[in-house]
């Protein structure tokens, strides 16, 4: 008779659990910098352009959330995002996000449509349409030039509240873009269920991009659910002269990537330019 395998689950080997130990007190420490960053001024935006492909011309740009720590240098996003995302500290994050990136974007016309993620806290506490009005408010940004992003592999209940806070955002002309299309497996769903203005392609379908295979055909099948839903087009992580000419002629409507940028923040605005002095305006003492 063979021996009963153990019960419960398996050791752990000691370097293993000393490394979660490890890890658990970084994201503690994370936790605790974050919430000060603001205060610090260690945030900031960097903003990577959208060009319609087919003319080239830059129609919009995604807001990227980045942190320069005091002593620890550039904290990569994927470190300190899932820290913020698993508290409350992201609904603040996402709302300091909205107000910035739309200051931004207000001044600056020629920078097309405002794209910015969103969490699924900010979504599921409610705070999310409060947050979108305070920012358009403050800075006379249009709706129309907002479009709020929400992952595919967002962990994000659909129900009846969830649906009607996102209808209630598309009904005031706020784009909504179902992001990283094709990384994840709940996009079908999700797509017939949510009020999605905006396909966005996960980048991993670009990057393996040829004039023929299985991913070209993944691509074409994908548009053409696209445009059946009534949904713009865009390709993430486009780095070749090569796939823009590919996604082009598939009509794919927009592209980002570091063909056409890398994200990095903006330049300041000039400064307005001084009145012309009136008639019998003096500068200086008679």
């Amino acid at each position: 008779m063979p021996p009963e395998p153990p019960q419960g689950p398996p050791p752990r080997k000691p370097l293993d659990a000393a490394a979660s130990l490890l890890d658990r007190g970084l994201r503690r420490r994370l936790a605790s910098d974050l919430r000060g960053a603001l205060g610090r001024s260690e945030l900031t935006l960097h903003y990577q352009p959208r060009i319609r492909l087919a003319d080239g011309a830059q129609v919009g740009a995604e807001a990227l959330l980045r942190w320069r720590h005091a002593k620890r240098g550039d904290v990569a996003p994927a470190a300190f995002i899932p820290v913020a995302e698993g508290s409350d500290l992201i609904v603040a994050l996402g709302a300091w996000v909205l107000r910035t990136a739309a200051a931004a974007a207000a001044a600056r016309p020629a920078l097309g449509r405002l794209s910015v993620n969103v969490s699924a806290r900010q979504i599921l506490t409610g705070a999310l349409p409060g947050q979108v009005e305070a920012a358009l408010a403050e800075t006379g940004l249009p709706p129309e030039r907002l479009e709020l992003e929400l992952t595919e592999t967002l962990a994000l209940p659909e129900g009846p509240e969830v649906v009607g806070l996102l209808r209630g955002l598309r009904d005031r002309g706020i784009g909504l873009a179902l992001d990283d299309f094709g990384a994840g497996h709940a996009s079908l769903g999700r797509l017939r269920r949510l009020p999605f203005s905006t396909l966005k392609f996960d980048h991993s379908l670009i990057a393996g991009l040829a004039e023929a295979g299985p991913d070209l055909a993944i691509l074409r099948a994908l548009r053409d659910l696209g445009r059946a839903l009534g949904l713009r087009l865009v390709a993430e992580g486009v780095e070749q002269a090569a796939q823009r000419d590919l996604l082009a002629g598939l009509g794919v409507d927009e592209a980002q990537g570091f063909l056409f940028g890398v994200p990095a923040e903006l330049e300041p605005c000039p400064a307005a330019p001084l009145a012309p002095a009136t008639e019998g305006t003096t500068t200086g003492d008679a």
